[in-house]
């Protein structure tokens, strides 16, 4: 009975985030892990500095794009689960179930999964400076941080918005102190990497998709505000505006980021790097070279606390509409957290951590989640014309008429 008052309750006795964490949130979860490991995959699969940087702008661009959508129907619908919501109106149940099931139990998991092993690696780093760090110290470690954050999540949610908002701060200043280091090595003259950039450039469309794949992983999170709609204040206001001001910001810092490696490292060196932001701190910043492991581990830290907090907002909807098992969609008493789908998240990660190979979970994670987001973009056009009915505050040009 409890459960069913709290789950009727008016939506704004839950809006508690403003603009400045919607930013927050997007920009938190965003970067990530993605800037800091991507680069590699993007340089070798497209096989030139050329190609790379042009396809970290196209994915910035597609992005947005994306984003440009869900900010249409983010106003349209302000229920929390983003996609789920969305399909759920156009296609109906039963796609909205497939993707419930899909998501939940497959993809936040293996995104927690991924963000958490990059954080073991970047934090176990500096204690094996002339070795990789051992498997079993990178999954223990990994399990660490699922834990501690699930643990943050479960037990506040100012608690879980101060993290992110503290981790945000800490990953934009080491973005900042790499963007800095590499217009200053530019006006030095350090631009040899950059000249005949397009030398060797990847002529197959399977090694460019790769590529994309692994250049859009950097930029997931650009939807993450739309998982918890239901909790901003004014919806109609603050998510465009924390969309728009999010994702063309984190675009121009990874564009800005990959120059900046290839300032200092040829690409046959950022390609034989564990860690290309760790190499290119031992170049750069020494020897204060330990402050980019510190803060690009708080970045990732950041970046799994973000998709923690969503994750169990998803679970919880869909366990709300009946799609899952009825105790996710629970929500405890005494802190107003959904406890319950944030374990099973936590749990279903831990399990994803044991293979422990980054770029095959990549490939995997980017396949489905990209067809998932077109599909949730086919909704829009789809409900142009079934449910004309529908308050658009946000409408996005889909054509000249």
């Amino acid at each position: 009975t409890q459960q069913k008052q709290l789950r009727n309750l008016n939506c704004s006795s839950f809006r508690r985030h403003g603009m400045t964490f919607g930013i927050s949130l997007i920009v938190g979860t965003m970067i990530g892990s993605g800037i800091f490991i991507s680069p590699k995959s993007v340089l070798m699969y497209s096989g030139a500095v050329g190609p790379c940087l042009l396809i970290w702008t196209a994915c910035g661009v597609l992005a947005t794009m994306g984003a440009l959508c869900y900010a249409e129907l983010g106003t349209m619908i302000t229920k929390s689960g983003a996609e789920y919501s969305y399909l759920m109106e156009a296609f109906g149940s039963l796609v909205a179930y497939l993707y419930s099931w899909t998501t939940v139990m497959v993809l936040k998991p293996s995104s927690f999964a991924i963000i958490t092993l990059s954080f073991a690696e970047y934090a176990s780093a500096p204690f094996y400076p002339d070795c990789t760090p051992p498997l079993v110290v990178i999954k223990c470690l990994s399990a660490a941080a699922i834990i501690i954050i699930t643990g943050v999540n479960c037990l506040s949610v100012k608690l879980a918005s101060y993290v992110q908002n503290f981790f945000t701060g800490a990953k934009l200043i080491i973005i900042i102190v790499i963007v800095v280091a590499g217009i200053v090595l530019m006006a030095q003259g350090k631009t040899e990497n950059l000249s005949n950039a397009f030398e060797g450039s990847a002529t197959s469309f399977g090694a460019i998709g790769l590529a994309f794949y692994n250049g859009l992983w950097a930029y997931d999170g650009w939807n993450q505000l739309n998982f918890i709609t239901e909790e901003l204040k004014n919806p109609y206001r603050n998510l465009p505006l924390a969309i728009v001001i999010g994702i063309p910001l984190v675009t121009v810092c990874y564009v800005f980021v990959n120059i900046a490696y290839f300032t200092v490292m040829t690409p046959s060196e950022l390609l034989s790097s564990s860690a290309v932001a760790v190499t290119f701190g031992d170049k750069v910043l020494y020897p204060v070279a330990w402050i980019v492991p510190l803060f690009v581990a708080f970045s990732t830290f950041g970046s799994a606390n973000g998709s923690c907090f969503t994750a169990g907002r998803l679970s919880y909807v869909a366990g709300r509409e009946g799609h899952m098992v009825k105790i996710l969609s629970y929500i405890s008493l005494k802190r107003f957290t959904p406890l319950p789908a944030l374990l099973f998240n936590g749990i279903l990660a831990i399990f994803y951590i044991i293979p422990a190979d980054i770029n095959t979970l990549i490939n995997y994670f980017s396949f489905a989640q990209w067809a998932f987001y077109g599909l949730t973009t086919l909704a829009l056009i789809v409900m142009r014309f079934t449910r004309k009915d529908l308050d658009r505050p946000v409408k996005v040009r889909l054509s000249e008429k």
